[in-house]
């Protein structure tokens, strides 16, 4: 599995630089989300490698949930991936979009690579442990290094969305007595919680399960969690729900694993 998942990672992540050097065209979908061919191109080759290494297990991808194409995941075990996690950094100039490929067995994300290739890192998680990667020539892992949650400190630091900022953040961050916060893009905010730099990951903002499983999944096996706002687990395969679209997350927290899980009624 974890040897699947980084050689597909990698070989997405180099079909986006090609685009990403040569200049990506942008459309929008009817969500008036940004994509480009990186995305799709990237898809395609991730697709193709999991179809050939576990033809069994279905594949939720973000691109094809969007041309309408959803797989039956009542079986509970299902990947979910986002080839291009980060579409608005990518578009923008940035280095922090992602590869996000996650394994799903009943709701919970037990393996997930997060694959940063402008920055030529990754993260993966397989069988609850969770590594730091280094990549050289865009497809060979140079260096690994075991990662885990940090404890609790005298301060407290959080990451944010760069590009989907609220004012609940700001009060979340205010509520908890946090002066220090980094905004970044992409999934790597789970994985700045999961190696210990930061210590939580507030989000009042959209996500989708495609957005959040791999990062979630490193962040898990990392020894941290994340919870929605009733101080519950976050859960996949989210379908038929009554005020939301399918695959679509509620707010939630991400943190180390001392973080108060109670209930946060004051940032709802």
């Amino acid at each position: 599995m974890k040897q699947v998942l980084e050689t597909a990672a990698l070989a997405a992540g180099h079909a986006i630089m090609v685009v990403h050097s040569a200049g990506a065209h942008i459309r929008h979908k009817p969500d008036s989300s940004p994509v480009t061919e990186a995305d799709e191109e990237a898809e395609q080759v991730i697709l193709a490698a999991l179809r050939r290494h576990f033809p069994a297990i279905p594949v939720v991808a973000e691109e094809a949930v969007a041309a309408g194409i959803v797989p039956d995941i009542s079986g509970g075990r299902f990947f979910l991936v986002d080839p291009l996690d980060g579409t608005k950094e990518f578009v923008a100039g940035r280095s922090e979009f992602t590869v996000n490929i996650a394994l799903i067995e009943n709701g919970v994300p037990i393996a997930g690579i997060v694959f940063a290739p402008a920055l030529s890192s990754g993260f993966v998680a397989v069988d609850n442990r969770a590594e730091r990667f280094t990549v050289t020539d865009g497809r060979t892992i140079a260096e690994r290094q075991a990662i885990g949650c940090r404890k609790h400190g005298a301060a407290i630091t959080a990451v944010a969305s760069r590009s989907h900022d609220t004012p609940q953040t700001a009060r979340f961050l205010d509520d908890h007595g946090i002066d220090a916060c980094t905004a970044i893009g992409s999934s790597l905010k789970f994985c700045l919680v999961a190696e210990g730099v930061a210590d939580v990951y507030p989000r009042f903002s959209r996500t989708m399960e495609w957005d959040t499983a791999a990062g979630d999944a490193v962040l898990r096996a990392a020894g941290g969690g994340t919870r929605t706002l009733d101080g519950e687990p976050l859960v996949y395969g989210k379908r038929n729900q009554k005020h939301d679209s399918d695959f679509a997350n509620p707010d939630f927290i991400a943190a180390r694993a001392d973080w108060n899980t109670a209930p946060l009624p004051e940032t709802k």
